[in-house]
């Protein structure tokens, strides 16, 4: 309680107008006191035909009042300024070498707490004080303390940038508007901040979907460093057990194996520890990214934002250069097998197939290939849907945008510049990850067929159906009519019917395997090729009114 009646004690020594301790105070005719400078200044600025007025009351003088000082109050602020509670300002609340320093201190000044982007001042959170008290000062922007307020003037018209070009990529002021900037797309500074804000999340999803596939990855690494081990493992003891009935005449041949076994083992390993760094690498620097991408989306300053958005937002999505899976645990089967036969063949072997035992040892297979098995492959499963910027106008959304059905009457989309307006064709919304596996099923009356595909979310520029350019890798289903399609190159693809496809995808190998669903899974087709942007699931209906099309739920 004592703390608080100091403090009030120091408001009621402190002038109105500086806001800070009273400075030789002098009193005016209606009782109120002033530092001698700030009532001189106020009255220089406000005399309206020799009318003066106080600040404080609004009560009016004529002629200009005689300043008197005022002594008791003068002795009263000395003893104040000497106290400790009465200079209660600790060094940490000066402003350093690195702080933002307030604009209004004289002297030796307060660190900010805030800036105005109106005002292009910088406030310590006595001078700030107004920006709350006063009704129109309220409606300015404060931010965070910055030293770069000054970039936020216009340098050809001393005018504040609160629009932005979209046509020259700048931020403007209002003169530049209707100057060099006239007839340009333009629209005020935040409105395209919040558009680049989305764009700036839908970045960060890429970045963080990229960083979860590769520690998904450095699991699988994990998982093949153990199964390698366990496996060499069980290959040196079975090598133990068969050459321990027949040490005395191959004793020496079994420390050859060993020998050869291990090598290859600290090899295998090797090149998946080394696979395991560079994964390693890759999560550091993309949560380097994600953390700067973060930062920039809580900047408050728009101009700040769209000055150093560009940059930043040059994101490219980095891409492994091999594909990783865990292959069944039987790296050196074929080595123990070899010894069992050595064991029985014991004369021939030592005389003339040795190098072949040597040849099994190395030739295990330690290729990190694609899934087997359905199961392997739901691993990759991906939740997808549809998204309606992307529909033709006769594509009906159902099932949570999920599956997509062929309608006569055209649907009332609103008009967005992705929209594929070429036949019945939709994308998915999500971008598709590095490795990622998902299933479409298709129905109807109609029975023309289908197509899935995979496409740059750029597709939309070329005005043709999916498989009619470079941008996008389309298989169509139709019975007995099966056919895939890249870049207006038709490949004819035997089979029967398919009615439900599962697709898997591994961007960083290259691959793209399309398998027919049925109680097995059959590969129908696999593209080998070189992806260079992110991409996006696809579907298009063929002219059947009330054919279908969904991808499928598989969590």
């Amino acid at each position: 309680m004592a703390q608080e009646g100091v403090q009030l004690d120091r408001k009621n020594f402190s002038c109105s107008v500086c806001l800070d301790l009273l400075k030789d105070p002098v009193m005016i005719p209606c009782g109120h006191s002033y530092c001698p400078k700030c009532i001189k200044n106020f009255w220089d600025e406000k005399k309206k035909k020799g009318v003066y007025s106080c600040p404080q009351c609004r009560q009016t003088f004529t002629p200009r009042p005689v300043l008197v000082k005022n002594i008791m109050l003068a002795g009263l602020t000395e003893q104040l300024k000497l106290t400790t509670l009465g200079d209660s300002l600790t060094e940490q609340n000066y402003a350093g070498p690195e702080d933002v320093a307030c604009d209004m201190c004289t002297g030796r000044k307060l660190k900010a707490v805030k800036s105005c982007l109106m005002c292009l001042v910088s406030y310590c959170e006595k001078h700030l004080q107004p920006h709350y008290d006063m009704v129109r000062l309220k409606k300015h922007q404060l931010v965070q303390p910055s030293k770069q307020l000054y970039d936020n003037i216009c340098s050809h018209h001393d005018e504040v940038m609160k629009m932005f070009c979209r046509t020259d990529q700048q931020t403007i002021c209002y003169v530049c508007m209707v100057d060099e900037h006239k007839g340009h797309d333009v629209v005020s500074a935040a409105a395209e901040r919040k558009e680049k804000q989305k764009d700036l999340e839908v970045k960060r999803g890429e970045v963080q979907q990229t960083i979860q596939d590769g520690e998904r990855d450095m699991k699988l690494l994990q998982q093949e460093v153990d199964a390698i081990n366990d496996c060499a493992d069980k290959a040196v003891e079975n090598n133990d057990s068969i050459f321990s009935e027949v040490m005395r005449l191959i004793e020496r041949r079994s420390c050859e194996v060993k020998q050869q076994i291990r090598s290859q083992q600290e090899s295998e390993v090797s090149r998946v520890r080394n696979l395991q760094e560079k994964l390693e690498q890759e999560i550091s620097e993309l949560k380097r990214k994600d953390s700067e991408l973060e930062q920039l989306s809580h900047t408050e300053d728009h101009n700040q934002f769209l000055q150093k958005y560009p940059s930043l937002s040059a994101f490219s999505e980095t891409k492994h250069s091999y594909s990783i899976n865990v292959c069944p645990p039987r790296y050196f089967e074929d080595v123990t097998a070899a010894l069992s036969k050595l064991r029985d063949e014991l004369q021939d072997i030592l005389k003339e197939k040795w190098t072949n035992i040597s040849l099994k040892v190395t030739e295990v297979d330690f290729l990190l290939s694609e899934p087997r098995t359905r199961d392997d492959f739901l691993q990759y499963s991906q939740e997808i849907t549809l998204d309606p910027n992307t529909a033709q106008m006769n594509l009906l959304l159902s099932e949570g945008n999920r599956k997509v059905t062929l309608v006569k009457q055209s649907q009332l989309f609103p008009d967005h510049p992705e929209r594929l307006s070429v036949k019945f064709q939709i994308l998915s919304k999500q971008s598709l990850s590095q490795r990622c596996y998902w299933e479409v099923q298709w129905g109807g009356q109609g029975g023309q067929g289908s197509y899935v595909a995979v496409a740059y979310r750029d597709v939309y520029k070329t005005n043709s159906v999916f498989g009619q350019n470079d941008k996008s890798w389309s298989l169509f289903c139709c019975p007995n009519n099966h056919q895939f399609w890249y870049n207006s190159i038709r490949t004819p693809i035997p089979g029967s019917e398919f009615s439900r496809i599962g697709l898997y995808l591994d961007q960083p190998a290259g691959t793209l395997s399309f398998y027919n669903i049925s109680e097995n899974m059959t590969l129908i087709h696999r593209v080998q090729t070189s992806f260079t942007q992110p991409l996006y699931a696809g579907i298009q209906l063929w002219f059947s009114i009330g054919d279908t099309a969904e991808i499928c739920k598989l969590k």
